[in-house]
């Protein structure tokens, strides 16, 4: 055996997203995110994008066999101790991960349904909602919709955030955090619900200047790294929204579009600002 044993392994998580060529959300977000929080990251590619930081121009789904063959060959070799989920591109891409997921039951799910760009584009059609109400969010531990997607992912009649909190916890999702980015005050409140308790826990931040590119991408993210590494449900939501604030108020605007937000703002803090 080497040196490295498997008592040295860092946690592993493996997302599924899309790729972002900006490397602001999507697949680049969350393997800088998972990696700056100590774990090792595994990626399966769901679709590929034409993007920058001013929006998205298209969206190219991967091939379900594909999707699933990425996955299953990672997990045959390499332990797991989180999923996350991001954009689904295919309604196909939808049941070849929900059948993955199922059988691994023991391992906990992140999943942030992305329905839309932040500037509104949106990046999946009504058949993928369907399948995500109906295949994933089952499967799910926690949700990370903005107020948005928590009311576009239910369908008929327009709810308050915890009338969508309830209904989204019905359909068999353990926990739901609802981000408030979208909602207006000058402070951004998110909010934790659990199945049969209602809201755990609501926590404020002050409301950054500015538009963030895969703000979402790195909270889910964040949550499945710190569940990964052995954080509960509620210490992994408050560790996450920390990251997540610091990283949007250190973000960077690299092109004319969206901030990005920086993942390596705390270890450069932490290192009393070298190479920051």
């Amino acid at each position: 055996m080497n040196a490295f044993s498997a008592q040295a392994l860092p946690p592993i998580v493996l997302t599924f997203a899309a790729n972002d060529p900006s490397g602001g959300a999507g697949l680049p977000a969350d393997l800088m995110t998972i990696a700056s929080l100590g774990c090792h990251p595994l990626s399966v590619t769901t679709a590929l994008t034409v993007q920058d930081t001013i929006g998205v121009r298209r969206v190219l789904p991967v091939d379900a066999a594909c999707v699933s063959e990425q996955a299953r060959i990672v997990l045959a070799d390499i332990p797991v101790a989180a999923f996350k989920i991001g954009l689904l591109g295919s309604i196909e891409n939808v049941a070849a991960i929900a059948e993955i997921v199922a059988e691994h039951p023991g391992i906990p799910l992140v999943f942030d349904p992305v329905l839309a760009s932040g500037r509104g584009e949106r990046l999946v059609d009504d058949k993928v909602i369907v399948g995500v109400r109906e295949l994933l969010i089952p499967l799910t531990t926690i949700l990370t919709p903005n107020s948005l997607e928590a009311r576009r992912l239910l369908p008929g009649e327009q709810r308050t955030l915890a009338e969508c909190a309830d209904s989204l916890l019905a359909l068999g999702c353990a926990y739901v955090l609802v981000t408030g980015t979208h909602e207006p005050g000058e402070r951004v409140v998110n909010t934790l619900y659990a199945r049969r308790l209602g809201a755990l826990r609501s926590d404020a931040w002050d409301r950054l200047p500015g538009s963030y590119h895969g703000s979402g991408c790195t909270l889910a993210s964040a949550i499945a790294a710190q569940l990964a590494r052995g954080m509960s449900v509620e210490q992994a939501v408050w560790a996450a929204q920390e990251y997540t604030w610091q990283a949007l108020a250190a973000g960077f605007r690299p092109g004319r579009g969206q901030f990005i937000p920086n993942r390596f703002a705390h270890s450069y803090a932490a290192r009393g600002g070298e190479g920051g």
